[in-house]
């Protein structure tokens, strides 16, 4: 019995810390550490330092985002996604918010080492330590406080500065010392199967994500264009600046991306978008992936 309720609590700290969302934010770093390479710049030490303070981030906002979610009653039974910790009694509220404090001391660590590994400049130093700040700030009040963002359909705009273009174009800069716009090119990141999913335990907690304000047909249309547009942005850059076949290998994701884009447009009930993040976790990294190794044999 004990056993099993170890495994139990294992299992709810495991659904907490959503492993399976750290790739998305790990390609960005790889995308920004392939450009930087691309331009002779590459450094080891920092990249992995910075897939260390990204991974943390990221569990940062999990965490503060069952923490939010519990405190607001938001997460409850009747939501269609993995019961959390809290709910189930595994994890009770004081020990989610002790995770919340170390995780947060290990990020503002990892922080702080990344920028005395990376920056010379005192203007860059105090830039970094700003919008390392500003990360951290903006991973707990997406459901955390008074008034979070993510109650307001905002979490898409800051997935996207915040997972997107700063990992992208701050791992970049950390290694070259400098910022050139081509970098913004395969800068993208989507916050939605989730929200889709949870659309309607959402709606009745007043939890107002983007897919709730949105409604679920224009949600289900919303996260097909997510899809399907992800490979503009590398194409853009493929086409001004390598001039090489090996440079458009990420296309080669393009069919999985059209058959997750007709899914989600088929499939109406929330509980089939349940194996959807995973799927396009993977369809997200696979397209990083791909347009690094394009970008390293260019």
């Amino acid at each position: 019995m004990t056993l099993l309720t170890q495994s139990s609590k294992t299992k709810a700290w495991l659904d907490s810390l959503r492993p399976k969302t750290l790739p998305l934010e790990f390609a960005s770093i790889v995308t920004g550490s392939t450009i930087a390479s691309w331009h002779n710049n590459f450094k080891p030490g920092i990249t992995l330092t910075a897939l260390l303070t990204a991974g943390l981030l990221q569990i940062l906002s999990n965490l503060a985002n069952d923490y939010g979610d519990a405190v607001k009653g938001s997460d409850t039974e009747t939501r269609i996604g993995p019961l959390r910790g809290i709910p189930n009694g595994a994890i009770s509220l004081s020990q989610l918010r002790t995770a919340l404090i170390v995780t947060i001391a290990l990020t503002i660590v990892s922080g702080l080492t990344l920028v005395v590994m990376a920056c010379e400049k005192p203007s860059d130093i105090f830039g970094f330590l700003i919008l390392g700040v500003l990360a951290i700030v903006a991973a707990i009040t997406y459901t955390v406080g008074n008034k979070p963002y993510g109650y307001m359909g905002l979490g898409d705009v800051s997935v996207m500065i915040f997972f997107g273009w700063l990992s992208v174009a701050g791992s970049y800069y950390l290694q070259t010392g400098h910022f050139d716009s081509i970098v913004m090119l395969p800068a993208t990141a989507a916050l939605n199967i989730n929200n889709l999913r949870d659309i309607d335990n959402d709606r009745l907690s007043g939890k107002n994500t983007l897919a709730v304000r949105l409604g679920a047909q224009r949600a289900r249309c919303y996260h097909s264009l997510l899809l399907l547009t992800a490979p503009l942005c590398p194409a853009l850059f493929a086409m001004f600046y390598l001039h090489t076949l090996a440079g458009w290998l990420f296309i080669l994701t393009l069919p999985l991306l059209l058959k997750q884009a007709a899914y989600v447009r088929r499939e109406i009930s929330p509980f089939s978008m349940r194996p959807m993040l995973a799927k396009t976790v993977k369809g997200a990294l696979l397209t990083n992936l791909l347009f690094a190794v394009g970008v390293m044999l260019s």
